[in-house]
């Protein structure tokens, strides 16, 4: 039986060989705990934590003592939230972010309102995104945390994040960024970016699940976090817990790995990702790109067809491992709240595809995937009661939102 063409990368990426064989010993012989300070074993595994913490820190553009061990981006993320609200109550109570948030930002934040926060939850343009006047006009005395993610995780569109961070910094605001989806895939450096906190997650970039690193800035003034748990006081005693050492042996490799490639990579992936629209987009009428595509992750591509459902597709395309939306909400019904942000009304987002192109894909695949989508998308319109009517009348779909133009591609 041939396995499904994958096409889910910002879901999950397969382990790279490379991060696979640095892991292995400490899965195997090498399995000391590296709090154990008194023989080989532990000695061995801190030296590994020591040489990922490292990796983590060139790809990032950092210290390697602002590098902090977590389970991956939800914990990173919720720790930076909650520990700053937690840490700076006496500053303020006021924190913002976007309506594009992914849950693990969105989450925390309205959970910090049931203590007494008040959240400015910003909307975004037609395309995705926000700018930093807007968030300058929504930041008050009272300001304590500004968070926007560099690149979102359904539609991939990129923020202006340095100019955000930098009239957040006009304020005094500490800046988080939920940067799960653009490490590995774009240039990401810390300083050049202005944040003081960053999440990621080391299975978005061929790396292993349940491992991920927050970067928390130690620079003049010393940002101040509070841990979300006590416990042994490993991590500078704000993430305790005894380390995942093969899983952060293998996020240090998949920093490394990314590192070499990372501009190699990115034009590849863009080639394909160009590709795989227009052998959909020049066949297919009734096609919307979700997202700003200048602005854009270069291995992102989420496409809204007009008169057939998303989970029929993926249902008619058994063959291809696709996404309709976030993976992480994947089991709810409601339609993606990154597109309702975007404008699109309910059918056209619960009609909707999110292709996520990776290292391991192919032009073969490219294109075979599109002459699947083709034909499946032109199957179910056939059956649809809906799709010749208003095209043969008007040329336009009701589906479509003011700034649609799906029509003529």
């Amino acid at each position: 039986m041939n396995r499904p063409i994958y096409m889910d990368n910002h879901a999950t990426t397969p382990i790279d060989p490379r991060v696979l064989d640095a892991m292995l010993p400490y899965l195997t012989d090498q399995f000391g705990n590296p709090s154990s300070r008194n023989h080989a074993y532990g000695w061995r595994a801190e030296e590994a934590i020591d040489e990922a913490r490292a990796r983590v820190a060139a790809l990032l553009g950092c210290s390697a003592k602002e590098v902090l061990f977590t389970s991956g981006a939800t914990e990173s993320n919720n720790l930076a939230i909650k520990g700053i609200a937690a840490a700076n109550r006496e500053k303020g109570n006021h924190i913002v972010t976007l309506a594009t948030e992914h849950k693990s930002v969105l989450d925390p934040c309205h959970h910090l309102e049931r203590d007494g926060f008040e959240v400015t939850v910003l909307p975004v343009d037609a395309e995705g995104l926000v700018s930093a006047e807007q968030v300058r006009a929504a930041i008050t005395d009272r300001t304590i945390l500004v968070s926007v993610m560099l690149a979102n995780n359904e539609i991939g569109v990129i923020q202006p994040l340095a100019e955000i961070a930098a009239a957040a910094r006009e304020r005094g605001a500490v800046v988080h960024t939920d940067a799960t989806q653009a490490v590995g895939k774009i240039p990401v450096a810390v300083n050049a970016l202005g944040v003081d906190l960053l999440a990621i997650t080391a299975h978005k970039f061929y790396g292993p699940k349940g491992v991920g690193a927050l970067y928390v800035r130690t620079r003049t003034p010393r940002l101040r976090i509070a841990p979300l748990f006590e416990g042994g006081g490993q991590e500078r005693g704000i993430r305790s817990g005894t380390l995942n050492v093969p899983g952060i042996v293998g996020l240090g490799m998949a920093c490394a790995v990314a590192a070499d490639l990372l501009h190699e990579e990115a034009e590849r992936l863009q080639r394909l990702r160009d590709r795989l629209r227009a052998r959909i987009v020049d066949r297919l009428d009734g096609v919307t790109v979700n997202g700003s595509l200048v602005h854009r992750l270069p291995n992102n591509l989420n496409l809204s067809f007009a008169f057939v459902e998303g989970e029929a597709m993926i249902m008619a395309m058994d063959d291809v491992a696709l996404s309709s939306g976030s993976a992480c909400s994947s089991a709810s019904l409601e339609p993606s709240h990154v597109l309702r942000a975007l404008g699109r009304g309910d059918e056209l987002a619960h009609s909707s595809l999110r292709f996520g192109l990776g290292r391991f894909n192919t032009e073969q695949e490219v294109d075979a995937v599109a002459e699947k989508v083709v034909a499946v998308v032109g199957r179910l319109r056939e059956l649809s009661p809906l799709y010749e009517a208003p095209r043969a009348a008007s040329g336009a779909s009701p589906l479509q939102g003011s700034e649609d133009t799906s029509w003529s591609h």
